[in-house]
């Protein structure tokens, strides 16, 4: 018997084991990809979150009422959920469109004020997500 006979056919098999090594390679890349893209898309929801917190509470502290001695924050701000038919102007416009409604996917906002404690909550569903997220903010405005 001839030598190449017993050797026919092992660099196609080579070729083909090659290939299939890299292509789970790139596969894997490509989960790594959509792992990463989804992390970056929920920090993003929880810093707009984060910002919209911090801005109404912003609004607050600007608009605190003198109440004796101290101040306090206006009690008209609270409102659960804030929509267009709860709380002030101020907590309507910051629920509505250009707000929490409008910067997180299916966005939500509370807002408590239990005398110089202020509570603010804001509740968003990322699309892939089963369950909501939340972000909540306590500050002491006085």
């Amino acid at each position: 018997m001839n030598g190449r006979t017993h050797q026919s056919g092992s660099v196609l098999l080579e070729a083909l084991i090659a290939i299939l090594i890299f292509s789970i390679g790139i596969l894997a890349l490509v989960g790594m990809q959509a792992t990463a893209i989804n992390n970056v898309a929920d920090a993003k929801y929880r810093a707009d979150a984060s910002f919209l917190a911090d801005q109404i509470i912003g609004v607050m502290w600007a608009s605190r009422v003198a109440s004796g001695v101290n101040f306090v924050p206006d009690a008209t701000f609270a409102c659960n959920p804030c929509t267009q038919a709860n709380g002030n102007a101020a907590t309507r416009a910051w629920a509505g469109a250009n707000g929490v409604a409008g910067a997180l996917p299916a966005g939500t906002g509370t807002v408590a004020v239990n005398g110089t404690q202020v509570t603010v909550t804001v509740t968003w569903q990322p699309p892939q997500a089963t369950v909501p997220h939340r972000h909540a903010a306590v500050s002491y405005i006085n």
